[in-house]
């Protein structure tokens, strides 16, 4: 969804793919591909999280392996004249019986910001902000976010207003990669979304209803 608020002269790649961690993505050798075509001022969005949190075994966590593979990332990538932006894990739809959301990342989106502070690099704290766009919603109406049984995935609702919290973000502190948004844009308040029964977009041509992969 990102592609919509940016000018036609920017190419985004989109390459993630569903289930993996930072460290099974490097032996995928995902990020060799992205550096093997990387130019001087490229940018480079990362977002891990999800699955990072599921792996276990002797020294495996937030500060340790997750914290080290991301840098790694962040290293190679400026070695090649790439410009980072770090992403906290967007939120799960876990809330409580009061109606706030509920951290299911544990330590991972603290050591992102650790790494952001350290490197000094640009950070957006998707886990804050997505947390205020779900509470908005509520308990109940958050459902509408996401694809059907699924806590975790978004639908295109949910996809278009995460996209729009990046993207405000990206205004909000003058990042330098501004400069490739459309121009015009309404500024975008997490804790006001767009309603969900006024947001419509063209069919794909082929859809699925079978769930990604990870959690």
């Amino acid at each position: 969804m990102l592609t919509r608020f940016f000018t036609p002269q920017v190419a985004i790649a989109n390459n993630a793919e569903s289930g993996e961690s930072l460290r099974s993505s490097l032996g995928a050798k995902r990020l060799d591909k992205v550096l093997s075509v990387m130019k001087p001022g490229d940018y480079l969005l990362i977002q891990y999280g999800h699955n990072d949190e599921k792996e276990k075994g002797p020294g495996v966590g937030a500060f340790t392996t997750y914290k080290t593979d991301l840098k790694y990332f962040v290293t190679e990538a400026r070695k090649r004249g790439g410009i980072l932006i770090l992403i906290t894990p967007v939120q799960r739809r876990t809330f409580d019986a009061n109606g706030k959301i509920t951290n299911s990342h544990g330590g991972y989106p603290e050591a992102v910001r650790q790494l952001a502070k350290e490197e000094n690099v640009a950070l957006i704290d998707l886990n804050a902000i997505s947390k205020d766009f779900y509470e908005a919603l509520g308990p109940v109406n958050s459902v509408a976010a996401f694809k059907e049984g699924d806590g975790t995935h978004h639908n295109n609702y949910g996809s278009y207003e995460i996209a729009k919290c990046i993207v405000q973000a990206i205004k909000d502190q003058r990042l330098p990669i501004e400069k490739y948004l459309i121009k015009g844009l309404p500024k975008f308040d997490a804790k006001k979304p767009d309603s969900v029964h006024s947001f419509s977009v063209p069919a794909s041509p082929v859809n699925t209803s079978t769930k990604p992969l990870g959690s």
